[in-house]
């Protein structure tokens, strides 16, 4: 909001107020997570369909998400710009499947994970739909209306405690969720994709890292995704240890593992972001 709202008429003014918009766009992006979603787990394994679905949803929120900045918030859509964008989605790529493969190397040490073969290559293609799905669509959600539209309000700070704990509890809402792994949610991946939006104040590498974790754990290594069905992957993997460690039946979100290695990289990128001066103030400090 550039404009001084006196100059604004009282309906775009109400439009503008924060949790406004916060219900406006984020309702229907909901929506289409729902929609998409279901649409896969009523057609699983038909690749072909759930993918087309999945894209057919992306670009419908992408489509409200952009007629939203331009007609309400009044605003280009800096954090989906072109350039970077494919540096960025790399380094997300990269981070995600890093992060992934060393969680299970260090289980691979600790004698708690083992390969007890390998499925056809063809197995690395029913995850396709579902990680594009939750890469894209649910990044625009909590990341692109509910971390930047708090941090516009409330500050850098309040908007990752929020963003970060809606994001780990609604995962609460999977067949095999619980307390723990939601928790160990919102600190991990909430803190790691806040910061590396924080950092470029772009998506792209949200989106990335988002894409590339569920990936690695369901489509490679075979894990459960954040307490979702276990899907076979590439790998046939033999996982037994304590759950604080491997994760149980919630997935490797659950563990201190993933913890621990995940928190770190994110604080990296929090420290990054501090650095480049890219910490808003709430809205109280910033008129003084």
């Amino acid at each position: 909001m550039n404009d001084d709202t006196t100059e604004k008429p009282i309906w775009l003014q109400i439009l503008q107020f924060p949790p406004v918009r916060l219900l406006l766009l984020g309702v229907p992006l909901f929506y289409c997570i729902g929609f998409s979603n279901l649409f896969m787990s009523e057609n699983k394994g038909q690749t072909v369909p759930a993918t087309m679905a999945a894209l057919g949803m992306i670009a419908l929120a992408l489509g409200i998400y952009f007629a939203f900045a331009r007609w309400i918030e009044r605003r280009e859509v800096s954090e989906l710009a072109l350039p970077g964008m494919v540096k960025e989605i790399g380094i997300g790529l990269l981070v995600g499947a890093g992060l992934y493969t060393g969680c299970m190397l260090i289980l691979w040490a600790l004698g708690m994970f083992r390969i007890d073969g390998f499925n056809p290559i063809s197995f690395l293609i029913p995850a396709i739909a579902s990680t594009i799905s939750a890469g894209f669509l649910e990044e625009l959600l909590f990341r692109g209306v509910l971390f930047r539209i708090v941090e516009e309000w409330l500050g850098s700070w309040i908007s990752i405690i929020v963003s970060s704990a809606v994001f780990g509890f609604v995962h609460l809402a999977n067949p095999d969720a619980t307390f723990i792994g939601a928790l160990f949610i919102s600190v991990e991946a909430g803190l790691l994709l806040a910061a590396a939006y924080m950092v470029t104040r772009r998506l792209w590498m949200s989106i990335g890292f988002h894409l590339s974790w569920n990936y690695t754990q369901s489509a490679i290594f075979g894990g459960i995704v954040s307490g979702g069905i276990a899907e076979p992957g590439l790998i046939k993997p033999i996982l037994e240890g304590p759950d604080l460690l491997t994760g149980g039946q919630f997935g490797l979100e659950a563990s201190l593992t993933a913890f621990v290695l995940c928190t770190t990289a994110g604080v990296i990128l929090l420290v990054m972001a501090v650095r480049k001066g890219n910490i808003i103030q709430p809205f109280w400090a910033a008129k003084k």
